[in-house]
């Protein structure tokens, strides 16, 4: 794999950054309309069994799997697939969207990151390059990300690999786009546990407070992964996540 340019030679203006933090933010926030709102990714399984059910356990379980599970996978992915998007290594995409499809451990997450991954690249054929955006401000711009959303549409795309082609198109350094990344999925966590537990705002704020503190240590981690070292291996949370198929009453597909 390449070396991707230094975050330096990327961004040479205060206005260039501007525009990039700003196409993070959008890419993070819950508004975006990829459906992710509609997953807690066995967290509502977790409640139904009563290892999740009060804020202090919701707390601990959210937490776990942002260092447990998401650090050592989707996190890291996202990190190698910044820099294989701006190198143009599209065989290191290949092997990188596949090994996050492989391991999946239920099917409903596997139809999760299929399904956000579809979106995501759905709405970046809209707003940025049939519509112009922030991104397809440049026709040459426009272009490359019309090809490199044609390379994953090409296979079955999965959400972390949509997500860095996104954001490699911002500019944004990977440290920021992978901020970025882990605080959505923290605030849909949140917002998927004041529906399931239930919980008031005001504690769902705490655990997105206690989340927002250990996000950098779970993107340190990540950007130390090398492919070699990915892991997908939580086992409660895939039988969690199956027995939820089977749950009577739901109100999240995941």
């Amino acid at each position: 794999m390449c070396t991707a340019p230094a975050a330096a030679t990327r961004i040479d203006s205060q206005a260039m950054l501007d525009s990039s933090l700003m196409q993070l933010m959008w890419l993070a926030s819950p508004a975006l309309p990829i459906g992710g709102f509609s997953y807690s990714e066995g967290l509502e399984a977790a409640v139904d069994a009563q290892y999740a059910a009060s804020e202090a356990d919701a707390r601990a379980w959210l937490t776990d799997q942002l260092h447990i599970a998401l650090a050592r996978s989707d996190l890291a992915v996202v990190a190698l697939a910044l820099q294989a998007w701006e190198c143009g290594d599209h065989a290191a995409i290949d092997r990188l969207n596949a090994w996050v499809l492989h391991t999946r451990e239920s099917a409903e997450l596997r139809a999760q990151t299929e399904q956000m991954g579809r979106s995501l690249l759905e709405w970046l054929r809209n707003h940025y390059i049939n519509d112009g955006g922030a991104i397809g401000a440049s026709s040459g711009a426009a272009r490359n990300l019309q090809a490199d959303v044609a390379t994953l549409a090409a296979m079955d795309p999965s959400y972390p690999l949509a997500f860095a082609l996104a954001a490699s198109h911002s500019h944004a350094p990977a440290r920021a786009a992978l901020l970025a990344f882990a605080f959505g999925w923290a605030e849909n966590m949140v917002q998927a546990a004041i529906k399931s537990v239930p919980l008031g705002q005001s504690a769902g704020q705490r655990i997105l407070a206690a989340l927002a503190a250990d996000i950098p240590h779970a993107v340190d981690r990540a950007l130390a992964t090398p492919f070699n070292e990915l892991q997908a291996f939580s086992p409660m949370l895939a039988i969690l996540s199956a027995r939820h198929e089977v749950q009577y009453s739901r109100l999240f597909r995941s």
